[in-house]
């Protein structure tokens, strides 16, 4: 009841308080929320990166040349963690704060297309939010993931399909964890629910940091012969990592 009390009246304040951007402060006008036309380009990713590392490059293309000769998962990422938004995109999880998402994901879907038309990457066939243990989703009372992959499966016109991927851990949170800590946190975390008929898939989340969480559902994935993408409104770049 608490719940459904609070989410009403948050969208009565929605209704009437001013749109202002998160960033500076101006009113929003039109449609969009959370962020305005100004502020969320420079947000946004200016030039190629690297889907392999997330270094910058000067053309566009899926890897640097240091990624090609081991052509790690590709992380599709609509902005830079560190690049202004981050701790609104924390925002959405840990405070219920969901302003930033539609602009957000609307940048990614132009992306992900952009990335498309250029041959760079094939659009998939089916789009797998990463689950949630249900401990957790009880706590939080919603999967980021799965709203995002909801969102970008209407933008895109790809099914998202549910209940493939299971959490079977409920593991301590990673945030201040080493790669290696995250490493022994997650191992057999997962598990695979169904078996998919696909060739391709599109693995959705809202950041991906050292990728430990992503690479241990591939391995899963990658067992039944299934190409797996990252898709994420947000990368913690570390350069000397990429996603094996």
């Amino acid at each position: 009841m608490k719940t459904r009390l609070k989410k009403a009246l948050d969208r009565a304040l929605s209704a009437i308080l001013p749109n202002r951007c998160l960033l500076c402060h101006q009113l929003v006008t039109g449609c969009r929320t959370g962020i305005c036309n100004y502020c969320l380009p420079t947000c946004l990713y200016s030039t190629p990166v690297c889907l392999g590392c997330g270094k910058p490059m000067t053309i566009v293309q899926c890897y640097c040349g240091q990624c090609m000769k081991r052509e790690p998962l590709k992380v599709i990422a609509a902005c830079s963690y560190h690049q202004g938004l981050g701790p609104w995109i924390a925002a959405i999880k840990y405070q219920r704060q969901f302003a930033v998402l539609p602009p957000l994901i609307e940048a990614l879907a132009c992306r992900i297309k952009s990335l498309v038309s250029r041959g760079t990457i094939q659009m998939p066939q089916a789009l797998l939010a990463v689950p949630l243990h249900s401990n957790r989703l009880h706590q939080r009372g919603f999967n980021q993931a799965v709203v995002i992959a909801k969102s970008l499966s209407k933008q895109i016109g790809i099914p998202l399909v549910e209940g493939v991927i299971k959490r079977e851990k409920d593991t301590p949170a990673q945030a201040g964890m080493s790669g290696r800590q995250r490493r022994l946190n997650l191992r057999q975390a997962f598990s695979v629910q169904l078996s998919l008929p696909l060739q391709r898939v599109a693995l959705i989340d809202d950041v991906v940091t050292t990728g430990t969480t992503v690479s241990e559902i591939h391995k899963l994935l990658a067992a039944q012969s299934i190409d797996v993408q990252i898709w994420c409104l947000a990368r913690a770049e570390a350069p000397h990592i990429s996603l094996e």
